[in-house]
């Protein structure tokens, strides 16, 4: 209908401080968060699934200031890059809720529950997190089995092409996003126009 309001979904990703073993003990050995190092996302209009809009920012960690080579070799991120261009996370997540705006977002597994803990490691969980959707149930139910795959792994076992370099936030909330494009291609309902509603 002309002159309706347009209504927007936010797919993105997270990159955050890892080192080997990390994953399988789940950052429980001492000293180790998921600070944040990388947002990227991307602002897809609900109806067409077409990218209006990207955002992307390097994150400077407190705890661990220093990249592990583990990290740096898996995302590509290097301390020079967070040297000469991140920003501290607060300004990074401000960043990231105006660029939101009353959206809902989305993304694969639950980066929610990284915002969260990096607002609590920072002192500033009074900040809300949007409402948020995991997107592995959504592709579950239209026959996408991502048990044991990364957001850099969506695109692919969706049917559509990944671009980019895998682990780099905006590349794989590209992914998600061309996933999602693919499945709805093939005749899946629209999650974001059920998210919204009629």
């Amino acid at each position: 209908m002309r002159g309706a309001k347009r209504h927007y979904a936010i797919v993105f990703d997270l990159e955050f401080t890892a080192w080997i073993g990390s994953m399988a003990s789940r950052w429980t050995r001492e000293g180790e968060h998921t600070e944040i190092v990388q947002i990227g996302a991307v602002k897809l209009d609900a109806e067409t699934l077409k990218v209006t809009e990207e955002f992307d920012c390097l994150v400077r960690p407190r705890v661990n200031p220093v990249l592990s080579q583990y990290l740096i070799d898996l995302t590509g991120i290097t301390n020079e890059m967070l040297d000469a261009k991140a920003v501290d996370f607060i300004t990074a997540y401000r960043g990231f809720l105006d660029f939101v705006g009353p959206s809902p977002i989305w993304a694969f597994g639950r980066d929610d529950l990284i915002f969260a803990d990096n607002l609590k490691l920072y002192a500033w969980d009074a900040l809300p997190v949007p409402p948020y959707s995991n997107v592995i149930p959504w592709f579950a139910e239209h026959g996408i089995d991502l048990r044991g795959k990364h957001a850099c792994d969506v695109a692919e076992a969706s049917g559509a092409v990944f671009e980019g370099r895998k682990h780099d936030a905006l590349s794989d909330a590209r992914g998600v996003a061309a996933g999602i494009q693919a499945v709805v291609g093939r005749g899946a309902a629209n999650p974001f126009i059920r998210a919204e509603g009629p």
